[in-house]
């Protein structure tokens, strides 16, 4: 029996673990196989604070691993397959065989972006396409971008992005928008962004970097390619909690609720990062989310022998 299981291994996950190891909780992080998150498909971090001169993604997961290792943290290689939270103890399945309880378990498990689905997409990941403006904006200053999507994360990551491009072509593939009234007047009032309709992205041009991108206008058929430095990739998040469904509370996107910090609908359950949070999606506020869920779960052990 376990005090304490944490199911992901980004950001959130290993500050968890970083806090409860030195609680003396003896956390199970559970990694998955592909561990460290999101940051682990980003080149270089310039936002995350104490690092002046940057810092590569996957070289600062390794280090945030590292340090939880260092307090004691034991890591689990697996996936977590099924999870039973209605009764205590809490019980977890990994890869179909392998079962585990805990009295308390922290779901760190993020969130995907939505993908266009290219080859080229996957490839250039970190060399000129991005799923997100605020992380890498500043890398685009002076540079002719693309963003793609209709909805208001498109539009804000558009209107973000105008702080550092020349222009900003807003690809959608209907002639309409469906992002709310006033996020669309405060991208088409802003004259460094203009609008490519009907029109999806069929490849992403570049070896090394991103040079461009190949459109197809969905009305006529006719292919077109248009140059830029970068792609920003906006038509959604999706949590990654398929796992939880029937099991915890969540919104209609999928998102699980939390109350009174990080707390969920099931006692002894807290939720940290981007798998509760569809507004801010930072690796520093996904760590800072899951020192709470560390100190709550913390306490809540406390409870239980209090």
């Amino acid at each position: 029996m376990h005090d304490l299981v944490i199911i992901g291994s980004g950001p959130a996950g290993l500050t968890a673990a970083i806090y409860t190891a030195r609680a003396n909780l003896s956390p199970l992080l559970i990694e998955g196989w592909q561990s460290g998150g999101q940051l682990t498909t980003t080149t270089e971090v310039e936002n995350y604070p104490g690092f002046a001169k940057g810092i590569m993604g996957p070289e600062l997961m390794k280090d945030m691993r590292a340090q939880a290792e260092r307090f004691g943290t034991e890591f689990l290689t697996g996936e977590v397959t099924a999870v039973n939270f209605h009764a205590q103890p809490l019980t977890l399945t990994i890869d179909g065989e392998r079962r585990i309880e805990t009295k308390t378990v922290i779901i760190a498990t993020g969130a995907s972006a939505v993908s266009i689905g290219l080859p080229n997409e996957k490839r250039l990941t970190g060399h000129g396409v991005s799923t997100c403006a605020t992380c890498d904006g500043f890398f685009f200053r002076g540079k002719e971008i693309i963003v793609v999507g209709g909805g208001d994360s498109a539009m804000e990551e558009a209107n973000f992005l105008t702080k550092f491009a020349t222009k900003v072509s807003l690809v959608h593939r209907r002639d309409k928008l469906r992002a709310s009234k006033i996020m669309q007047d405060r991208a088409m009032k802003n004259e460094k962004i203009s609008f490519i309709w009907n029109s999806v992205v069929e490849d992403i041009l570049g070896y090394e970097v991103v040079t461009g991108v190949r459109l197809k206008n969905v009305v006529t058929g006719k292919t077109s390619d248009v140059p830029c430095a970068g792609v920003f990739v906006a038509i959604g998040h999706r949590p990654n909690t398929s796992l939880f469904a029937g099991q915890i509370d969540m919104d209609e996107k999928g998102y699980i609720k939390t109350h009174a910090g990080t707390a969920t609908s099931i006692p002894g359950v807290f939720a940290a990062g981007d798998v509760q949070d569809s507004k801010y999606r930072q690796a520093v506020t996904a760590a800072g989310s899951g020192c709470m869920a560390a100190i709550d779960a913390e306490r809540f052990l406390e409870s239980l022998t209090g």
